[in-house]
């Protein structure tokens, strides 16, 4: 049977581990499809001056995406550029030019991803984007088909390896999060501007793609609520232990009686719950359906090759449907359409809350502050604190029992105000249904 032929457009991380496992597979790959999947064309800045695995066999290069897209021998398009502008373009020449898509672009899907579903439908072409959350872990093709008879009631994921090796690597050495930044920048984990990961977007994103599948919802990322790493130090660590807890970023998808509920944020999390095992750049992602219990995926969230063997695995699954089957096998999304939806404030969540406080100590804080809770009818669980000679900066932590976190916010808006404390409270809920 005559070869299936690709045009890869982007040879960054991604694109270079794509050709590399489409090289070293390539006759597995023919074993299990039946017929060949053949590099046609390859596109980048760099491209001329790139080293193509021989294997690959003659490879026609170009600067300009454009010749790819518009090349007639070309089947599908591997999008590998990221980002929403270029690649935006690159998807619509692409369907118009009536060719399946397989991309690894999660921001562009999770903003744009329902609308250029239903223009490949029409077009009568195939969308896939498997590698677009968490690398080598298939989480897509689990919501999509594994568990799909089910109904997911929620889902937790460690959605970011660089936040999480640096939160895990905070915790083992007791090191400061910028002395951590620094060496996961140095090792490739981080980029030279971090905010993307470090603050939560790059997760949020994730979780907008992810609720999509779970819940069939078209959410927006900005409606999820996010915040960051930042202000975690090792003595939250230290804290945590105490509470045989740890600290990790989660992405969070509830479905209440009320509606969805969504977060990126970090979270305190129990050491015995399996996530909390999630170490350094891995990603993990725990679901719980309402018929079949708990379910949970790791693997590495990023590299070149893991991801590489996602987008492969997308190129094979399209690379089928164009020679037997039809692109309205199964949609990228899970559902055949998308609810329009805007999800629950997360004021609206109830859980414990771990507060850190730093002060300049004095009598009656801790009646001043348990007197601010008590108002909102937010009972104190515990009040911690370690041993310290920073009596001018001195840092503890009270928990609270299960509260609405408006009424908690309420409270930390009234703390604001008290002149003994040297910074703003920080607030971490405790996840303890894990």
């Amino acid at each position: 049977m005559r070869a299936v032929s690709v045009g890869i457009i982007g040879l960054g991380n991604v694109g270079s581990g794509t050709l590399e496992v489409l090289a070293e597979n390539a006759e597995q790959i023919r074993l299990k499809l039946g017929f060949p999947l053949r590099v046609a064309a390859v596109c980048s800045r760099s491209v001329m001056k790139r080293k193509l695995p021989p294997s690959l066999g003659r490879v026609r290069r170009s600067v300009n995406w454009r010749e790819v897209v518009d090349d007639p021998e070309i089947d599908v398009i591997a999008e590998l550029v990221g980002g929403t502008g270029v690649a935006q373009e690159i998807l619509d020449a692409a369907i118009d030019q009536k060719k399946s898509i397989v991309t690894a672009n999660k921001e562009l899907m999770a903003l744009c991803g329902a609308s250029i579903w239903a223009r490949a439908i029409k077009a009568g072409i195939n969308l896939a984007m498997e590698a677009s959350v968490a690398g080598g872990i298939p989480i897509h093709a689990v919501l999509r088909e594994g568990i799909s008879g089910d109904r997911v009631q929620a889902l937790f994921g460690i959605l970011n390896g660089t936040s999480n090796y640096i939160l895990t690597e905070m915790e083992k050495h007791g090191t400061a999060l910028d002395v951590v930044l620094a060496e996961a920048q140095r090792l490739g984990y981080a980029e030279a501007d971090p905010a993307a990961d470090i603050d939560g977007f790059d997760a949020r994103y994730k979780l907008a793609l992810l609720a999509a599948l779970a819940f069939g919802e078209r959410i927006t990322p900005a409606d999820i609520y996010v915040e960051g790493i930042r202000r975690i130090t090792p003595l939250d660590f230290a804290y945590a232990r105490q509470l045989g807890q740890t600290i990790r970023l989660l992405g969070s998808a509830r479905q209440t009686s009320e509606g969805l509920i969504l977060s990126v944020r970090p979270a305190l999390v129990p050491r015995t719950a399996i996530i909390a095992s999630v170490d350094g750049a891995y990603n993990g992602i725990w679901v719980h359906g309402h018929h079949g219990g708990d379910t949970f995926y790791y693997g590495r969230g990023a590299g070149s090759r893991p991801t590489g063997v996602a987008v492969v695995s997308d190129l094979m699954r399209v690379a089928r449907e164009i020679r037997s089957g039809s692109p309205e096998r199964v949609s990228p999304f899970a559902h055949e359409r998308l609810g329009e939806y805007k999800p629950l404030s997360i004021l609206e969540q109830s859980r414990p809350y771990y507060l850190r406080f730093t002060v300049e100590d004095r009598p009656g804080i801790i009646a001043a502050l348990a007197g601010i809770l008590a108002a909102r009818n937010i009972s104190l669980e515990a009040v911690l604190q370690l041993p310290s000679e920073e009596k001018h900066n001195l840092p503890f932590v009270i928990t609270v029992e299960t509260t609405p976190e408006r009424a908690l916010r309420e409270a930390l808006d009234e703390m604001a105000g008290l002149d003994f404390l040297k910074e703003p409270p920080l607030a971490l809920p405790l996840e303890t249904g894990l």
